[in-house]
Parts: C-alpha cells; sequence; structure tokens
C-alpha cells in the first residue's frame, strides 16, 4: 500500500519502496529520491593529478596575490601579521604588492547589473568620496595604466576589437572606469590558490581547507562588504552573497572566492517566505530547525547556530541557520558571527574540497520589517537538471536527507577529532530545542 504523498505529510515522506519525496515547507519545491539512482561519485577529483610548475606559484589564476594588477581596483583587504588582522582601504595601485592579502575585496569585472543600470533606472549618483577615490587613482601614472589595462581586457571580452580599442582616446577609454570604482556588484577573493605546500595541482584551496579562525575572518570580511554595499546605494533592497565552487557550480576560476551583488528587488523566493511568514512569525523555527530537530537531521550545533541535512532541494543541501536574535549579519556580535562560520566551515570540511557546490545566503532584506534569521545554504552540485525535471517540475535529488546526515556526521567526527574544526556538537551531542533561532525576540 503506498503512503501518503508528501503534500499531505509534512515536508518528507518515504514511499513503501523506499523512494522518499519532499516538499520544501518555504518554496514548495518537490523533490524525490529514488532507490538505485543515489550510487553515483561525488566530486570531481583529477584522474592524473599533474604536479605544480613552482615558477608559477602566485600566478596561476587572475585571483592569485602576484597577479593583482589583473582585477580592478581593490575597496579592501584583510592583511595578517602572527594573529594580528587588519582591514586596509582603497589602496593606490604602487602599494598593492607591499602587502599579502588573506583576502580581497574587488569589483566584479563582468558585473550583473552595472552602474548605468542604477544611473538610467534610478538617477543613481556615486558618492563623493568615491569619485574622489576614483581622481586620485586616475591621477597616479600606476593607477591609470592598471585601469586601462582592465577596461581594454573587459571591453575586448565584450566584442570590442583591438583596433576600435586603439582608435579610442585616452578620456573615451577612461569613460568606461566608473563600475570599476562605484559599482555594486563586488568579489571577496581568498589568498590561496593551492593549499599551502601543494605539489599537485588537485591541491585546491577550498573553504574546508581553511582554518577556522581563517574561515571566520573570510565570512565576517563578507559581512562588512554586505554591509558596505548597502550603505553605499539607497535604492538596492537586497544584497545577493553567493560563492561557486569549481566550474560545475558555476566557478569562472578554480580559486576560493564569494560574490555580493546589489539588486533592486527582493527575489521571488523572499516574497513567497514573507508572505507565510505574516501569517506566522515563527516559521523559520517550525518549517526549518524543529522539524530537523524531531526528523533527526541536525548535523551540527553550537550556542549560535544549527546545522542540519535540508530537505526539498533540487541538490543534497546542508543548512545554516543563526539563532541570533539580530537579524543583520552586520549587527550581530563577533561571536555569533563566529558560530556561524564554524558550522559552515565544518560543513565544508565535511562535504570535500572535490565536491562542487553553491553556498547561498540568506537574509532580511533592507525594506522588510519582519524579523529573519541570517542562514547560508550548502548545496552540493552532484547532479544534472533535465528532461525530467523540466516536464514535470519535480526534481530528482540522487541523495536524500537521511543519507546526507549518515554522510556528513561520521567525517565531523573525524574532522573534530582531528583538530580540523572547531569544537562544535555533533549529532546526538546537539540539545536541539525547540524554537532555538531567537529572530523574533528582539531582533527588530
Amino acid at each position: 500500500m503506498l503512503l501518503p504523498h508528501p503534500a499531505g505529510s509534512g515536508p518528507i515522506t518515504r514511499m513503501a519502496d523506499g523512494t522518499i519525496k519532499q516538499v520544501s515547507p518555504l518554496t514548495g519545491t518537490e523533490v524525490w529520491t529514488v532507490p538505485g539512482r543515489a550510487h553515483r561519485p561525488l566530486g570531481v577529483a583529477a584522474a592524473d593529478p599533474a604536479p605544480l610548475d613552482p615558477a608559477a606559484h602566485g600566478r596561476h589564476c587572475a585571483f592569485c596575490h602576484l597577479r593583482y594588477l589583473d582585477t580592478p581596483p581593490e575597496k579592501s583587504r584583510l592583511v595578517r601579521s602572527g594573529t594580528t588582522w587588519e582591514t586596509l582601504r582603497e589602496l593606490p595601485a604602487d602599494q598593492l604588492g607591499r602587502t599579502v592579502a588573506e583576502f580581497r575585496r574587488i569589483p566584479n569585472l563582468f558585473e550583473i547589473l552595472s552602474l548605468d543600470y542604477w544611473h538610467v533606472n534610478y538617477g543613481y549618483e556615486v558618492p563623493e568620496a568615491v569619485t574622489a577615490r576614483t581622481r586620485a587613482y586616475l591621477a597616479d601614472e600606476t593607477g591609470r595604466e592598471h585601469v586601462l589595462a582592465v577596461l581594454r581586457a573587459r571591453l575586448l571580452a565584450g566584442g570590442l576589437t583591438p583596433a576600435q580599442w586603439d582608435a579610442m582616446g585616452t578620456d573615451e577609454r577612461l569613460a568606461h572606469a566608473g563600475g570599476l570604482f562605484g559599482g555594486g556588484h563586488d568579489v571577496v577573493v581568498a589568498r590561496r590558490h593551492f593549499v599551502d605546500g601543494a605539489t599537485h595541482d588537485d591541491q585546491l584551496a577550498a573553504s574546508g581547507t581553511l582554518t577556522p579562525e581563517e574561515h571566520h575572518r573570510y565570512t565576517a570580511f563578507t559581512v562588512e562588504a554586505m554591509r558596505s554595499l548597502y550603505a553605499a546605494n539607497r535604492y538596492v533592497r537586497y544584497v545577493a552573497v553567493f560563492q561557486n565552487w569549481l566550474r560545475p557550480a558555476g566557478a569562472s576560476f578554480d580559486h576560493l572566492h564569494k560574490q555580493l551583488v546589489a539588486i533592486d528587488e527582493r527575489g521571488r523566493q523572499t516574497e513567497m517566505e514573507l508572505e507565510r511568514l505574516r501569517t506566522n512569525p515563527n516559521l523559520y523555527n517550525e518549517v526549518a530547525v524543529n522539524y530537523a530537530g524531531y526528523a533527526n537531521l541536525v548535523v551540527a550545533e553550537n550556542d549560535h547556530a544549527v546545522a542540519f541535512a535540508g530537505f526539498g532541494h533540487r541538490y543534497p543541501t546542508l543548512e545554516v541557520y543563526s539563532k541570533s536574535p539580530r537579524s543583520e549579519p552586520w549587527e550581530q556580535t563577533e561571536e555569533e558571527v563566529r558560530g556561524m562560520s564554524d558550522l559552515l566551515h565544518a560543513c565544508h570540511a565535511a562535504t570535500g574540497t572535490p565536491v562542487p557546490t553553491n553556498e547561498e545566503w540568506h537574509h532580511r532584506p533592507a525594506d522588510v520589517d519582519m524579523a529573519m534569521p541570517w542562514r547560508v545554504m550548502l548545496k552540493w552540485r552532484v547532479s544534472t537538471l533535465a528532461g525530467f525535471e523540466g516536464g514535470t517540475k519535480i526534481n530528482l535529488n540522487t541523495i536524500d536527507p537521511y543519507s546526507l546526515r549518515d554522510m556528513v556526521v561520521p567525517r565531523l567526527y573525524a574532522l573534530r577529532d582531528a583538530g580540523v574544526v572547531a569544537p562544535v556538537r555533533i549529532a546526538t551531542e546537539c540539545p536541539c530545542r525547540p524554537n532555538s533561532l531567537h529572530y523574533g525576540r528582539g531582533g527588530f
């Protein structure tokens, strides 16, 4: 006899033959995991790793630390001396090589929404401080040559011919420079391309290969970039933050980085969540974290965050929720941000470097009057959508939440025992108290 359809029995239903059906309680996405389709290899590990050329160290791609002039003028960088971390802002071009950035924030060379988009549609003008910085950067010969080289690369990639570039005057070329200083699409780039001491090209540096302290700095640096993008443009309604790891997940470079994109809409998913949130302010506790606890899907927890095997996703997904009463990440305490970072780092480490992933951040948009928790989804891009999904809108996810939990939990124990991740509580050690998210308790 068939078990009830998942739409009528909660987010997850196991059919008699072992098929697991899920419906996302937030988006309505329908997902099936069919027995026998999960036995596929994970990751994109190289079959025959090639040795690295020592002469290429620091120059493997445009994001590497000896190629600073291959990317647009940076907005800020995070440097380290021993245990001391310092943020340096708006360095002139001739000072870029004086320090090594552990993380740097640079404009995206190919913006999703250009500066012209904001100017034409909203009459947006960059702040005077940005205009002054642009003038100063271009007044310096090294800075001007840097900007011209970057503009040439961008315009040629966009279809301009070398002859057309050569025919342009300097002022005409520099007229395209505004987005390199005042745009709303940034990239946060990590220092390493490969792990320190790497000898072969399969030893990429990923989120999970960072130390917990490095990952915390990476997370906090990104949070500050979010705050800055909101502050710079009053027309921004949402700042989308995401990380594409490896080319199957959409990365242009196999070099660790996050992207931040300021947009003028909340996004369809947020709008759907808000409709439900207005009728049930405790939504995220009830349909996400509480349910995960009741279903034994929680994989890790600490005082400030909780991680669980997600349900109703097209791809196997680990979800990390902040327990903070403060909705905006930049309003949270350092300890709260560190708690989120530690769990996210542990999830990355348990996932493994060879697995392509998308890391998606969700937070309360700027113009929303309801409290919402900061949460991050770590999606394993281990399958490809095809005709079945397109025709039925039923997604086939090859790894169900319980299998995902059973894959991750043993890895977390081993990583914690080895001191690779922070000393988080794992699986049955987690208290899983109902309503552990405090976003609705004074978090306005």
